[in-house]
């Protein structure tokens, strides 16, 4: 943030919300900087090898923070320094305010150097791409970035998806194509289902509700209580999206709010009959307590307690060890869609391959050169399970000269591995701009993983997402104001649906009022967009 960009800051001030909120990510005066002692040049850049500079230089990054740990102390942030020279300044917001925080950081006109993690939208990236706020970034790939160009030669759709209207790429994404699931998987406790002597899981929605008021009523965990919990989540923006990511496939409709079947025909997901399905299941399951009667307003620490505890049966986690504590392992069984008698098969989510707005660089950066190649390291198999797994010899090594296959070390102090891990990597709740690492360094336990995941979902003929894609500044503009409105709208009535604060009775009302909030308009506008970018 620069000296002379203080003016559009002021406006902000007046306000003594807009104050204390800024104050979360650092202020101006926090640079103790007049814009010239960070600047650089290309000449000053090294275009291969490591260190990037030979001179110092300071970057500054915004980025969500979990709390866990300062990012400065973190050995991956610490290596990344010794590697390429480049020493950050940390202007972190919290994971839950960061959107206001970015918000108010961008109508400032006082800009961190990088926006790094930031989930920009793509409305974000033409409005401010548009104005000179953030930088295109396609010339810089193609001169200082040859893992980033790699990748998006590998992978032409997704270089067509983060490319804007205007031909400018202004974010780069997280590339995770090896990753076989769209969210979270869900699993059952392997504990409880062998307590049960279950020899089969379950496979339709009514095997499901059969199992999960086994849970319920047979004191799986042993200890005389009636303190079971079938089937649990936790509060968020979007309650329930890990059960219902899941759970709604097998009334025949993808989890995506906005999803085109395969007739390339656009739909919004709310107002369908596989969604009132769906909510008349999950209201079942509430009033016969085989749901977590705090799933709504629950932290994912309390739920994790529980889960730790040896109470839930069924709960959605990366990997089940995850939220059972201890170390990786092939014992509990990973959820596998099930279907009513709606469908012939459950519409299974699939993973697009790739996140998009991850990384961007704003206008006031000093060195875009040299922050373009610091991040391409994340994009190398070296800086990839760096940031995934953190410095090597820690929680993992190699054990091979080609470096195809690891094995997990013991974590220090018996800690937990993921608590562990939690500190040494800011890829822990954030979308980090990286290439997630493929199977070719997967360990015993993961290359289970990727066979149950192909078990259980990926040859399963999962549904194609909808892609990501830009709208115009109308489409934009009109698409953000009717979708603020309607998922809010969505979000309220599907916790009153499943809680039965509202009867189902009222199905038609809802989807009557969904109509006029501009439900069928949303759906009008992305079979544009989206017909639009089929033939790009």
């Amino acid at each position: 943030m620069r000296t002379n960009q203080k003016k559009g800051i002021s406006l902000l001030l007046v306000s003594v919300m807009a104050l204390t909120l800024l104050s979360g990510c650092g202020s101006v005066d926090s640079k103790g900087n007049g814009g010239t002692d960070k600047s650089t040049n290309t000449a000053a850049i090294n275009k291969e090898g490591y260190p990037i500079v030979n001179e110092p230089l300071s970057l500054s990054i915004m980025a969500p923070d979990m709390g866990i740990q300062n990012w400065k102390d973190m050995p991956v942030m610490q290596e990344m320094e010794k590697l390429t020279g480049i020493s950050i300044e940390y202007l972190n917001a919290p994971r839950d305010s960061f959107d206001t925080k970015k918000n108010l950081v961008f109508a400032s006109g006082d800009y961190p150097d990088i926006f790094f993690g930031a989930k920009l939208t793509q409305a974000e990236e033409l409005n401010y791409g548009g104005q000179g706020i953030l930088i295109p970034l396609e010339d810089l790939i193609n001169d200082y970035a040859p893992n980033i160009k790699k990748v998006l030669d590998d992978y032409p759709d997704i270089r067509k998806s983060i490319t804007a209207p205007d031909g400018h790429i202004y974010s780069l994404p997280r590339i995770e194509m090896f990753q076989p699931w769209y969210r979270n998987p869900m699993w059952y406790n392997s504990k409880l289902l062998k307590a049960l002597d279950v020899k089969e899981i379950p496979t339709t929605t009514e095997e499901l509700y059969t199992l999960l008021k086994r849970v319920r009523d047979e004191d799986p965990n042993g200890n005389g209580v009636q303190d079971e919990i079938p089937l649990s989540s936790s509060s968020g923006t979007n309650k329930l999206r890990d059960i219902r990511t899941w759970i709604l496939g097998g009334f025949g409709a993808n989890e995506e709010e906005i999803y085109v079947d395969d007739q390339d025909k656009v739909h919004y997901t709310p107002m369908e009959e596989p969604y009132k399905a769906y909510l008349t299941y999950m209201n079942r399951l509430w009033n016969e307590n085989l749901l977590d009667h705090e799933s709504f307003s629950q932290t994912d620490d309390q739920k994790k307690a529980k889960i730790k505890n040896n109470q839930v049966l069924l709960f959605s986690d990366w990997n089940a060890y995850m939220a059972l504590g201890g170390e990786p392992s092939t014992e509990d069984v990973m959820f596998s869609p099930v279907k009513s008698d709606m469908v012939d098969a459950p519409a299974i989510a699939r993973n697009k391959g790739f996140a998009t707005g991850t990384f961007a660089i704003s206008n006031s950066n000093p060195a875009p050169e040299a922050s373009i190649r610091w991040v391409d390291y994340m994009y190398s198999t070296e800086g990839s399970m760096l940031f995934n797994k953190g410095p090597e010899g820690t929680l993992w090594k190699y054990t091979d000269e080609s470096k195809t296959k690891i094995e997990y070390l013991p974590v220090p102090n018996g800690e937990d591995r993921e608590d562990y891990r939690s500190k040494l990597t800011p890829n822990y709740g954030v979308g980090t701009p990286m290439v997630v690492p493929d199977e070719l360094s997967k360990n015993e336990f993961e290359e289970w993983l990727v066979q149950e995941s192909k078990t259980k979902l990926t040859d399963r003929g999962s549904k194609v997402p909808f892609p990501a894609l830009f709208l115009t500044a109308e489409e934009s503009t009109e698409v953000t104001t009717l979708r603020s409105d309607l998922s809010t709208y969505v979000s309220q009535m599907e916790a009153k649906f499943i809680t039965g604060q509202e009867s189902l009775d009222g199905w038609n009302k809802y989807v009557d009022t969904l109509k006029k909030m501009g439900s069928e308009r949303l759906a009008e506008v992305y079979q544009t967009a989206y017909d639009r970018w089929k033939t790009s």
